[in-house]
């Protein structure tokens, strides 16, 4: 069965569940995002406010108000993850009295092409290299015209792509409320697995080491050697695991990027995403935002066979060693992006 067909039928099922907790709900008050008294509306589909440039249609244009008025399964499918993303927040700000302001800071993330009218808010361990290279291909006016042969390195140097944060409030606020803005998601604990086998499995990675191994080994393993306590390049995943669910661990510092929750990088219930894209259906997600940009005659989403991605099954192999109590913590800490972008309690799980 296909993975879209499996989320839609997913979707009647989670969209009613209530958050036992919540980890906090946000509000703004200087950029166009969602109030809390009108959480992520839908847009009308008949709405002739959104700007476009001279003599072609905008994404959003393309998205909200397609030339053929039969909507497709595929704009369907779409409108239901919008849909799901607005009950978990609707529900975690029914729950929460906790409230914070963003700041520019907090958009920094959101890559943004002019040329296009796209925010593209990056989640790492999702396919954000190819998707970086992508907006580099959009944003380089004939600079690049393959994204496959720009360096892996190169698509995440901060100067070769310019985000949300670099511009004026006034810049900001035009640009949420015009430009078609996107993101893609994962399985939450795939995610997890995959960010632990790249950061801390891979010999090459010593500024991980360094800087987290070293840390996690040091609160996490009794009589650590000084070897380990130095190098921090053996972490185990049960380790990682138990430095994830310590609270000091999360009064310290926010967590890395790499394993950071989508709800804390992207704000998903401040800002209004035109589009979820999901990890399970990468290319034909990803080449229906290019189709709604324009470009899709011409670029399309690399695809490739890549033997080391992290699956279902190796997730569970990892896992079978984590406790039921913090398989339980840690299920609390992403619950919100398994709620939020409809993916199931994982079946290896033993919750309590």
């Amino acid at each position: 069965m296909k993975p879209a067909l499996l989320e839609v039928m997913r979707m009647n099922r989670i969209c009613r569940m209530v958050l036992a907790t919540c980890l906090g709900s946000f509000i703004l008050v200087i950029f166009y995002f969602q109030s809390m008294l009108h959480p992520v509306m839908r847009r009308n589909p008949f709405a002739v406010d959104i700007c476009c440039r001279k003599g072609s249609r905008s994404p959003l244009q393309e998205l909200y108000n397609p030339i053929q008025l039969e909507l497709s399964n595929t704009a369907i499918l779409h409108q239901m993850r919008r849909d799901q993303v607005t009950d978990t927040c609707r529900a975690s700000s029914a729950m929460s009295r906790k409230r914070r302001v963003l700041t520019p800071s907090d958009l920094k993330h959101l890559v943004v092409d002019e040329d296009h009218e796209l925010i593209y808010c990056y989640v790492p361990k999702v396919a954000c290299t190819n998707w970086k290279r992508l907006m580099m291909v959009l944003t380089g006016r004939g600079k690049y015209s393959d994204p496959m042969e720009i360096p892996a390195n190169e698509a995440h140097v901060s100067a070769n792509l310019k985000t949300l944060n670099q511009y004026s409030i006034p810049e900001i606020n035009h640009r949420l409320k015009s430009y078609m803005k996107f993101l893609f998601v994962r399985e939450p604990f795939e995610r997890l697995v995959s960010a632990y086998r790249n950061k801390f499995t891979q010999k090459y990675n010593t500024s991980f080491h360094k800087r987290y191994g070293t840390k996690i080994i040091k609160r996490q393993r009794k009589n650590a050697t000084q070897e380990a306590l130095r190098k921090g390049d053996d972490v185990k995943f049960e380790e990682f695991v138990a430095y994830l669910i310590d609270p000091h661990t999360q009064r310290e510092e926010p967590f890395n990027e790499h394993w950071q929750t989508v709800y804390s990088l992207c704000h998903p219930c401040h800002i209004h995403y035109d589009l979820v894209g999901k990890y399970e259906t990468l290319e034909e997600d990803s080449n229906y935002v290019l189709q709604l940009a324009g470009v899709g005659s011409y670029l399309k989403f690399p695809t490739y066979a890549k033997s080391t991605r992290t699956t279902d099954e190796m997730t569970t192999e990892f896992f079978q060693n984590i406790s039921s109590e913090h398989q339980t913590q840690l299920y609390e800490v992403y619950k919100l992006d398994f709620l939020m972008f409809n993916y199931s309690v994982p079946s290896y799980l033993k919750l309590e």
